[in-house]
């Protein structure tokens, strides 16, 4: 069960309405786009247990990708996931329609999606719980104080 911090968006940088990578930029991620190029399934995994929040398991989401995936229809799943994300950020419906991105460009799009919660201070490689924590970690430390900023004593 997620605690009430998981419940919480935490965004590392503003919402702008515009994705932080290009839909074609997956060598920005070489790592990242050789493993989604070659077990997209994992990428797609991955991404939906921080899309989802941890309420969704990244072994369940990989198993129903890639069997849906052997009969060509892994884009009926994936999709809508991108929607999630894109509401969740504010994001633009760029280039085109989620499902058609999906469709047409499954593995740049999945890559996309990973660099975006990269670039969102979330790590889909470690997990939605050691986000988390990271997350109540870098909550406890104490905020920087502006110049100028001082108590007079009275």
């Amino acid at each position: 069960m997620a605690s009430p911090a998981a419940n919480r968006q935490s965004i590392t940088t503003p919402n702008s309405a515009q994705w932080t990578t290009g839909l074609f930029d997956c060598f920005d991620d070489s790592s990242n786009c050789f493993m989604t190029w070659c077990c997209p399934f994992i990428t797609f995994g991955r991404n939906v247990e921080i899309i989802d929040r941890g309420k969704t398991s990244p072994a369940d989401a990989a198993r129903t990708y890639y069997i849906l995936g052997s009969f060509g229809f892994a884009f009926c799943y994936s999709y809508p996931y991108r929607k999630k994300l894109r509401e969740q950020f504010s994001l633009k419906e760029q280039p085109c329609g989620d499902c058609l991105v999906h469709c047409c460009c499954i593995q740049c799009a999945l890559c996309q999606e990973h660099r975006e919660l990269i670039n969102r201070g979330l790590d889909p490689t470690i997990g939605w719980a050691a986000n988390v924590a990271r997350m109540i970690q870098n909550e406890k430390v104490a905020p920087a104080v502006e110049a100028g900023m001082n108590r007079v004593a009275p």
